[in-house]
């Protein structure tokens, strides 16, 4: 058997079908997917850990699982990145930091979700790359800047980075994030593929490294909905090494994918959707999504949710104190100078916050909470861009303090996270799948749809509508940039 030279551009669902009717082996697709990450990646950077041995090994176990008709799923034999945020054997875990010493980099317990995804045959190939702690605001990486696949001189997004350019680079079947303010949302779309924040608690953090524990959870990439759908179905279920796991009945995930949407409530968020800081494209792209949607039947409204551009101040004055107070002890005041400028100016100034304002602001973030969580007991779904502006360049997404541009500082904190934070601090469902390209550097541009909790099934049931009536998934990045660069 030999791979087809568009296996790593095909779906993980497509994937999977050729690996169940025999017509490629999980070692023809493990060995496609390395010979992409050697011929990509030294310009990509999406990989901190890639183990090829270990991966050819796991190949031919489920090669040999697979022909002797001890076929596990939909999931087997397909490869997956995860964020470098999580334990896994055969792995370090360097969090993308020069702070921590080598012998800090020992695993813990695998993760929960590493182990799941295992059992049902995945094969890990190996870690991806983040910002600094899975933080976001790194302007130097330790492991390489991570570049955009469509245009290099785009951010490729926040801190789950290395998970979106992996995905949208072909690089995988699948991957795996963490999305505490946007993480899995904010690469996703700026990479074009399928990115889900679920209900928090649905999937086990046990294995994580995890420190804002009011918002941390992990979260699937796929290029296609139905990707998402499958990981999910393995991935969610009550874990009791987790105390912040929820006893919820897990539903079939996939058998709704195509239920459509005829008679379904929707709701355009105002403040994020028709605001005067959305960019016009996204806003073209944006209202194109919508009117498909509507032509499939949805109905419509639009809505204002005044108090979620607080989500914004109200998360980063408790997630990241949360952060602050994990490492300040441990390695803030001993090795300053090995963090990156953004991650330690981020983590100094959250580490100044008095109990007094925190506590304030946890209660103000139960009144934003109480907003959002109306209004997705209304509606079946919230629609929003995934972010108000097109991919920019890099340097314009670094967050740098100085002295004379604070004021435009807190504007593009707000820009870059008015559309995440609110469903972060409510802890809903959140997906963003692609809807379009910016003329202007001809990168992506994605549809987000929230829900109440625990209705996963639904917003991917919208979503994956949504996603059957148009072409964006079926285009992928060509990166002859990394040719011309050669």
């Amino acid at each position: 058997m030999s791979a087809p030279n568009s296996l790593h551009f095909l779906s993980a669902m497509e994937q999977a079908e050729l690996i169940r009717t025999r017509a490629i082996s999980p070692v023809d697709l493990a060995q496609h997917c390395l010979d992409q990450i050697a011929q990509t990646d030294s310009a990509l950077n999406a990989w901190i850990q890639v183990e090829p041995d270990q991966v050819m090994a796991e190949a031919r176990q489920a090669e040999r699982e697979i022909n002797s008709g001890e076929y596990r799923g939909p999931l087997h034999g397909l490869t997956f990145g995860v964020k470098d945020q999580m334990h896994a054997d055969g792995f370090l875990t360097t969090m993308a930091t020069r702070v921590l010493d080598p012998e800090e980099m020992q695993a813990g317990e695998q993760a929960t979700l590493i182990t799941r995804l295992r059992n049902a045959g995945a094969i890990l190939l190996g870690k991806q790359n983040l910002h600094e702690f899975g933080k976001g605001g790194t302007i130097e990486f330790a492991y390489g800047q991570p570049r955009n696949p469509w245009n290099p001189e785009r951010t490729a997004s926040s801190s789950s980075t290395g998970s979106g350019i992996a995905t949208a680079a072909g690089h995988c079947s699948f991957s795996i994030g963490e999305d505490t303010g946007g993480s899995v949302r904010g690469p996703a779309s700026c990479n074009g593929v399928v990115g889900l924040r679920p209900t928090h608690g649905l999937i086990s953090r046990h294995g994580g490294v995890m420190h804002a524990y009011t918002s941390d959870t992990f979260g699937p990439m796929g290029r296609t909905v139905s990707d998402i759908a499958a990981v999910l179905q393995v991935g969610a279920g009550h874990d009791p090494k987790d105390p912040l796991s929820l006893r919820h009945p897990i539903p079939d995930y996939t058998s709704t994918l195509n239920a459509g949407v005829k008679g379904l409530r929707l709701a355009v968020v105002r403040e994020m959707a028709r605001a005067n800081h959305t960019d016009a494209q996204v806003r073209e792209a944006f209202e194109a999504a919508v009117d498909t949607l509507k032509s499939a039947g949805a109905e419509v409204e639009e809505i204002s949710l005044p108090l979620a551009r607080w989500a914004v101040p109200l998360q980063l004055l408790t997630a990241d104190a949360d952060v602050a107070a994990q490492f300040l002890n441990r390695y803030l005041r001993d090795r300053y100078e090995r963090f990156d400028v953004g991650t330690r100016t981020r983590l100094a100034a959250s580490s100044l916050i008095p109990a007094s304002v925190y506590s304030r602001a946890m209660r103000a973030r139960a009144i934003v909470r109480r907003q959002v969580l109306e209004a997705t007991r209304q509606y079946d779904g919230l629609l929003t861009p995934t972010n108000v502006t097109p991919p920019k360049s890099i340097e314009a997404t670094q967050e740098k303090v100085s002295s004379d541009d604070s004021q435009d500082l807190v504007s593009r904190l707000i820009e870059r996270r008015i559309c995440h934070y609110p469903f972060s601090l409510a802890n809903v469902p959140a997906l963003s799948v692609p809807c379009g390209f910016a003329r202007d550097g001809d990168v992506p541009i994605a549809l987000q749809i929230a829900g109440r909790p625990l209705s996963e099934a639904k917003v991917l049931r919208i979503a994956h509508c949504y996603e059957q009536r148009t072409e964006w998934h079926k285009r992928h990045p060509t990166m002859d940039w990394i040719t011309a660069r050669d």
